[in-house]
């Protein structure tokens, strides 16, 4: 979820940007410090009541629940694998979420848990919760502590659905794995309730959180629904391991290597071609997309329009902010490039603080208004960081210098319409910042 909100205003200054901050307790994971109180009020709301809903199923359920020895065997050797599987994986996960900068990213440590739904009483399911997320917290692979609880709270109820949806076929013992076709049907509708509940709370989240955020950003990938449906298999297969040979799971935890890996190399390969800091494309693949996309535009007799930007005054911002905080707003910078184009629009970034976007099918009539639409909404952008001494600040005033450049009028190729462009950039700077230019004019 991005944080937009909560800090209090001082009127920004001519320039890149102004600052707001406010103090807090020194301890980074205290909750007051936490960037969730800067959310709309509705999405705090819905955080928190997923949560307590959480909490209070949890507390009923470990009262309500007898757990015996061997479930706790059970449990133990869940525990480990889950821990054993992140650690292997943890280096090369964290490449991918460096690649993942937008949507839903399908964690397969959530097999271990779905497993666990099916061997072994609610109350160890949710121990097992609890150790995976407080692993992910410590490790610092997934995000602040907010977002672990409330993942920690959705991998609750997920399980829950799952369960009971179970008992309707199997009234008692472990594992739950109902027989016949029936169980069959059952087994898949557990699964897919697993699945759905835990996907709809967190889309639910971020869609209060950011209303305007484009749906490709807050979907997951529809190839992903292959990998969670094999995981989820894997995820019936140890429970079954379990009951029948618990030493066996090891074998399986090579399979979960496999497919985990393979989940990593189409991240790897959109790594290959997208900037690490903004999750653009990179300069390189930029001008090779933008090449077949001259050549349709040449062989359709079509228009195509070439915008570069510039992030005005942010060296100084960066030398007052540091690099680190320059990087996040350049991240929220590009998040709004990517929400204020079209989806076959090409979104790069060509080093520092200049972007470039190609346009096809627009032509001198469209490409003015486009880039000023652009510019306003790079204006009105709020963006919370982190701060370098004081903790969350708010960074508004942002401002941003286009040039715009149209085949066939300013050039043929790539290379001339970005000349064209970047001239036109020049000039917009030159011209006092903040404002668009064409190469025609």
């Amino acid at each position: 979820m991005n944080a937009s909100y909560g800090f209090e205003h001082v009127e920004p200054s001519r320039g890149l940007v102004a600052v707001h901050s406010q103090r807090w307790q020194p301890r980074r994971w205290h909750p007051r410090r936490w960037q969730l109180w800067c959310e709309r009020k509705i999405a705090i709301a819905y955080v928190l009541t997923v949560d307590i809903a959480a909490v209070a199923l949890a507390v009923g359920m470990i009262a309500a629940i007898p757990v015996h020895s061997g479930d706790l065997y059970r449990c133990a050797l869940l525990v480990v694998g889950a821990l054993v599987h992140r650690e292997a994986l943890r280096r090369i996960e964290s490449l991918r979420e460096q690649a993942s900068t937008n949507g839903l990213r399908t964690d397969l440590t959530s097999l271990w848990i779905f497993a666990a739904a099916l061997s072994v009483p609610l109350p160890l399911v949710f121990a097992v919760t609890a150790v995976v997320c407080l692993h992910s917290w410590y490790r610092g692979s997934s995000g602040r502590l907010y977002r672990t609880l409330f993942s920690g709270a959705t991998m609750v109820l997920a399980p829950t659905a799952a369960v009971a949806l179970l008992r309707l076929a199997q009234h008692s013992g472990y594992p739950l794995i109902p027989h016949g076709p029936l169980g069959l049907a059952v087994m898949i509708g557990a699964g897919t309730a697993y699945w759905l509940v835990n996907y709809a709370l967190v889309v639910g989240a971020a869609r209060l959180s950011d209303p305007l955020l484009p749906a490709r950003q807050v979907l997951a990938n529809p190839s992903d629904l292959v990998v969670v449906a094999a995981s989820l298999g894997l995820g019936v297969a140890l429970a079954v391991m379990l009951t029948v040979q618990p030493w066996m799971i090891t074998v399986l935890i090579i399979t979960v290597f496999a497919l985990h890996r393979a989940l990593l190399l189409p991240h790897f390969q959109q790594a290959a071609r997208t900037d690490s800091k903004t999750g653009l494309l990179t300069a390189g693949f930029w001008r090779e997309a933008a090449g077949r996309e001259l050549e349709r535009a040449r062989r359709l007799a079509d228009p195509l329009g070439v915008l570069m930007l510039d992030l005005d005054h942010f060296k100084s911002f960066n030398d007052r902010m540091g690099h680190l905080v320059g990087d996040q707003l350049l991240r929220a910078v590009a998040d709004k490039l990517r929400s204020e184009t079209r989806p076959y629009d090409l979104v790069g970034r060509f080093g520092g603080e200049e972007f470039v976007i190609l346009l096809p099918g627009v032509g001198n009539a469209q490409v003015e208004h486009i880039a000023d639409r652009i510019r306003e909404c790079i204006s009105r952008l709020r963006v919370l960081v982190d701060g370098p001494c004081d903790g969350p600040v708010t960074v508004d005033g942002i401002s941003v210098s286009i040039g715009a450049a149209v085949r066939p009028d300013d050039g043929d190729d790539i290379h001339q319409l970005l000349l064209a462009a970047d001239g036109a950039l020049m000039a917009a700077k030159a011209a006092g910042r903040d404002r668009v230019r064409l190469a025609t004019r």
